[in-house]
């Protein structure tokens, strides 16, 4: 009972299939990269090859480019369908509530609550890994580079680096590795904080994979997927592309393509663009009226 559901299940009670591959398997990651818009789709093979590489990888870019989805959908394939564990750092996340800490925990007869050393989320996919050495057990953690890093991974930074060592943990000194088909996948969004900004030693533990409006493979996502799904509705990327072009060349607050990902778009193309594309700009531009006047006649032109 220590372990209680994080995620609305038990992480240490994952349901593997049968049909969940292999780390050598790779034959349909450009299936894959086909069903997400991808160009070329051949580029799922490359991030797979960097996170069998270090284990560790983090999607970066601007808000809307799909950087969850991709995580999770990406974890589901590794891991035979089964959904991965998923956690979102904060700035008050610690270690305590992602490796282990002591929590109070009630003694059942009605007395003051009891401190046992409890495992978080990490140590409980560790030990599952563990039971599971042939497949690949994967933690999603969405928003990275919203926690205090340093703080969160404490004395893992080194067995991130080095799968086949042991160290001594903080609380009770126990011997502890981290196993080697235990993959993380992050997601950061550098609209909020550069990579510059994350601790040097956890850069260097982590692959990062780019996913930016104006650069493969995303580049061109919205207007193939449209293609595909919505095509009388295809301008609507000509209004995203024209948006971007004035929205300058750091890449940082580009529109990604998700805003307007959905069945019902065209019910939606001029809601999303008033009440989620607008506020970014009007923040992005609060001291040049002209400018956001430009991205509003934008949208009548379209109309």
């Amino acid at each position: 009972d220590d372990v209680r559901r994080f995620f609305g299940k038990d992480i240490g009670e994952l349901t593997l299939h049968d049909d969940a591959p292999t780390r050598g398997e790779e034959s349909e990651l450009a299936a894959l990269g086909r069903r997400l818009f991808w160009d070329p789709p051949g580029m799922m093979e490359t991030v797979v090859n960097l996170l069998r590489e270090r284990r560790q990888l983090i999607f970066y870019g601007p808000p809307g480019t799909g950087k969850t989805f991709v995580a999770r959908e990406l974890a589901k394939y590794l891991m035979g369908g089964d959904e991965p564990a998923f956690l979102q750092f904060h700035p008050s996340y610690a270690y305590e509530d992602f490796f282990e800490g002591y929590r109070p925990v009630p003694d059942g007869n009605g007395g003051m609550p009891q401190f046992r050393l409890v495992p978080g989320p990490l140590k409980t996919l560790a030990e599952t890994a563990c039971r599971n050495p042939l497949r690949d057990i994967i933690l999603v953690i969405d928003e990275i580079n919203r926690g205090n890093l340093a703080k969160i991974f404490g004395e893992l930074y080194f067995l991130l680096e080095y799968r086949d060592e042991h160290i001594r943990l903080q609380y009770g000194g126990q011997p502890f590795s981290l196993p080697e088909n235990l993959l993380i996948i992050g997601t950061m969004n550098t609209a909020d904080r550069s990579i510059s900004h994350i601790d040097a030693a956890l850069r260097r533990r982590f692959h990062f994979f780019p996913l930016f409006p104006d650069k493969k493979p995303i580049q061109g996502l919205l207007r193939r997927y449209l293609k595909s799904t919505h095509p009388a509705l295809e301008r609507v990327a000509d209004l995203v592309d024209q948006a971007n072009k004035q929205l300058g060349s750091d890449g940082h607050d580009l529109i990604g393509h998700s805003y307007f990902i959905r069945e019902d778009l065209d019910k939606w193309v001029e809601l999303i663009w008033s009440h989620s594309i607008m506020p970014l700009i009007e923040d992005r531009f609060i001291d040049e009226p002209d400018k956001i006047k430009l991205f509003q006649d934008m949208l009548r032109s379209w109309q």
